[in-house]
């Protein structure tokens, strides 16, 4: 009776499938990949479209036959630019729906938030965007900018002659880690230069701030005390339109206080009225203009993936940015090293992740460090163009190293460049 009655069940459940287009067999053959970005609240308006970038990568992978033989799952779920939540939500992908790898997170609260779960279960996180560093678990790929990856050059350039021999700064961010610590990070090189206190001004708002007005006016005056003055600018998610727009109200061009962001490309300035803020700057390690063959296949697949599949926005004018493309190399990357490893078992990609390279949109050939968890990567510094796109202005040689523990920290002093066990 027992048996029958389990036969019965199976035969259900495969009749169930096969309903859905699944058979019973497949279903077991799946590899399940966690997605872990905000489609909600305050940083939606960056991380939905990585979500819809995990996806066209899986398409893409499951056509050309998955991952050792298995389809590729993807399992979506949704933080709601909630920090705690973002815990609560690994953890359900992690127990319950027993995926392979989690790609996710775009602030760094957010990814804090999770660490812990990622450690304490030995799983993987893929981190896409750049960050402040002073972290390096053995749990996380980190395929954004470090530091000296982003904004070290930007602040260099910006005190070079091309870029304007700034002397003054403004150090502005929303108000969490990452900012905070970039700009501990900032302060510290800029004092090793020989820059004033008095000359650093620094400022912080709320996630969700809109109202700039009383902020550029204060920028304004710092500015108009005899010295070239440039804004490093670290605010995140949907309070950069405000900020962009107060910008143009107030008429503070690029020729008079340049502003740098690291967390504005060229999503964040869809909706925004670009034209007055012709000749500001943002440092990436990839912008969409770039012109390569590889980022001809990437910019053409997502525009035909947008069409194909309604993605709001994008289906009439698709935009990749630095973000997606470090999205895209992380699942492949990872896809090259569960082959290699063949197996998706976590001790063992994250071997097999070690040295893995791939051919990058961005035009070079990205490499992930033997140790340090961390991609090598070229630094573009580009100017916001009319069209909101970016005009490259200024790169670096070649890939730079990453530098988890900054120099300029004095603490790092004698810190390792490789991971804890966690």
């Amino acid at each position: 009776m027992t048996q029958s009655r389990r036969t019965f069940a199976l035969q259900t459940l495969a009749a169930a499938l096969a309903a859905g287009g699944i058979t019973y067999a497949h279903a077991q053959e799946t590899i399940k990949v966690g997605v872990l970005h905000s489609l909600s609240g305050t940083m939606a308006i960056s991380e939905t479209v990585l979500k819809d970038t995990v996806l066209m990568a899986i398409d893409e992978i499951n056509a050309k036959g998955g991952v050792m033989g298995k389809k590729l799952e993807p399992v979506v779920v949704d933080p709601a630019s909630n920090w705690p939540l973002f815990a609560e939500k690994a953890k359900q992908l992690i127990s319950q729906d027993k995926v392979a790898v989690v790609f996710g997170c775009w602030t760094s609260v957010s990814r804090k938030s999770v660490l812990p779960v990622f450690e304490q279960t030995n799983s993987l996180l893929f981190y896409p965007v750049q960050y402040e560093g002073e972290e390096l678990s053995k749990n996380v790929f980190y395929t954004g900018a470090a530091p000296n990856q982003q904004a070290i050059p930007a602040v260099e350039y910006l005190m070079s002659k091309d870029g304007g021999s700034a002397k003054r700064w403004v150090l502005l961010g929303t108000d969490y880690v990452y900012p905070r610590t970039t700009n501990k990070i900032l302060r510290a090189f800029l004092k090793s230069k020989g820059v004033a206190e008095a000359d650093i001004m620094e400022e912080y708002t709320p996630f969700g701030h809109s109202d700039y007005q009383s902020i550029i006016a204060k920028i304004k005056k710092f500015s108009s005390e005899g010295k070239k003055t440039a804004v490093v600018s670290t605010i995140n998610g949907d309070s950069n339109v405000p900020f962009y727009k107060e910008l143009g109200n107030q008429g503070l061009k690029a020729t008079d206080v340049p502003v740098v962001a690291f967390s504005v490309g060229e999503e964040e300035l869809r909706g925004v009225d670009t034209k007055p803020l012709q000749g500001h700057l943002a440092a990436w390690n990839y912008f969409m203009s770039l012109k390569n063959p590889a980022n001809d296949e990437f910019t053409k697949k997502w525009a035909a993936y947008a069409k194909a599949k309604n993605i709001a926005g994008h289906k009439d004018k698709p935009l990749t940015n630095d973000p997606m493309e470090a999205t895209y190399i992380g699942i492949y990357m990872w896809k090259q090293a569960v082959e290699k490893a063949k197996s998706t078992d976590t001790d063992k990609v994250i071997a097999a992740m070690a040295g893995q390279t791939f051919k990058a949109p961005s035009g070079i050939t990205s490499k992930m460090d033997e140790k340090n968890h961390h991609l090598h990567k070229s630094v573009f510094i580009g100017e916001v163009k009319a069209d909101g796109q970016f005009n490259v202005v200024w790169k670096t040689p070649g890939p730079v190293k990453a530098q988890p523990w900054s120099p300029f920290i004095p603490e790092n002093k004698g810190k390792k460049d490789e991971p804890t066990k966690g």
